[in-house]
C-alpha cells in the first residue's frame, strides 16, 4: 500500500528519537492534519495471557477530560430508574421492547446499562451483545442500580478497555484539538488505570510496550 505523503514526512521527522508520554503528545498536536480532528489512540502490550481467568485485564476509567467522543447509551431500567436514566442523558430507555429492538439488529450504541432486576432480559441477547463489548458488567459499572451516575459517568467520556486475546489493551484517549496539556493528562490517566488493574496471575514485566499514534497516523513508541 502506498504511504501518505503526511505519513512518509510524519515519519521522518520523527528520527528515531526516545519520546517520554509529554513529548510524544506534543509531538501529535504539533504535527496535526488542518482538516481532520484526529483521535488519539494509547496502545499497551501487556505480559499476560488473557486466556488465563487470573490474567484477565479489563476496567474502566473516567478521563479527566473526556475523550472527545458523543456517546450513545441505551439503559435497561422501568419506572423511576428508567426515568433517572432519562433525565441523566441517556439516548434510549427500556426492557423487553429495547432487547426485541437490539435482536432486530439495532446496535447503534457505545456503551449499554442495566439495573440488576432487568439482566434476566438482557441475559436473551448476551450473544448478541457480548461479541460487540456491549455486554453489562457490574465489575465495568454498566449494571447498577445507580443509573444516573452510570450514565453521566458514561455520557463525560469514561472509557472501557479489555485485554485481547494477544495481550494488547487501547484506547482513544481524546482529539488532538483538545491540545498537548490535556491529552497529557489523558494518556497519563489511562496508563495509571491499566497499571493498577495488574491481576494476580501477571508474572515479571507487566507493561511490556507502550505507543501512541494517532488516526492513520504514524506510532511512536514512549518510555515506560
Amino acid at each position: 500500500m502506498k504511504k501518505s505523503k503526511y505519513f512518509v514526512d510524519t515519519n521522518k521527522k520523527l528520527q528515531k528519537q526516545a519520546f517520554d508520554v509529554t513529548a510524544a503528545v506534543h509531538f501529535f498536536v504539533e504535527n496535526k492534519r488542518e482538516k481532520f480532528d484526529e483521535t488519539l489512540e494509547v496502545s499497551m502490550n501487556l505480559g499476560i495471557d488473557p486466556r488465563h481467568a487470573d490474567q484477565m485485564v479489563r476496567g474502566v476509567v473516567s478521563l479527566p477530560n473526556g475523550n472527545g467522543k458523543t456517546m450513545r447509551v441505551a439503559v435497561f431500567a422501568r419506572d423511576e430508574k428508567g426515568k433517572e436514566a432519562s433525565e441523566a442523558g441517556a439516548d434510549v430507555v427500556g426492557a423487553e421492547d429495547l432487547a426485541e429492538d437490539m435482536q432486530k439488529g439495532n446496535l447503534n450504541y457505545d456503551r449499554i446499562i442495566a439495573t440488576p432486576d432487568l439482566m434476566g432480559v438482557v441475559g436473551r441477547i448476551g450473544k448478541i451483545l457480548g461479541p460487540k463489548g456491549l455486554m453489562p458488567n457490574p465489575k465495568l459499572g454498566t449494571v447498577t442500580s445507580d443509573i444516573k451516575s452510570a450514565v453521566e459517568a458514561a455520557k463525560s467520556g469514561q472509557v472501557q478497555y479489555r485485554a485481547e486475546k494477544n495481550g494488547i489493551v487501547q484506547a482513544g484517549v481524546g482529539k488532538l484539538s483538545f491540545g498537548a496539556d490535556k491529552l497529557t493528562e489523558n494518556v497519563k490517566s489511562f496508563i495509571d488505570a491499566v497499571q493498577k488493574a495488574r491481576p494476580s496471575g501477571a508474572k515479571g514485566t507487566f507493561i511490556k510496550k507502550i505507543s501512541i499514534s494517532s488516526t492513520m497516523g504514524v506510532g511512536i513508541n514512549v518510555n515506560i
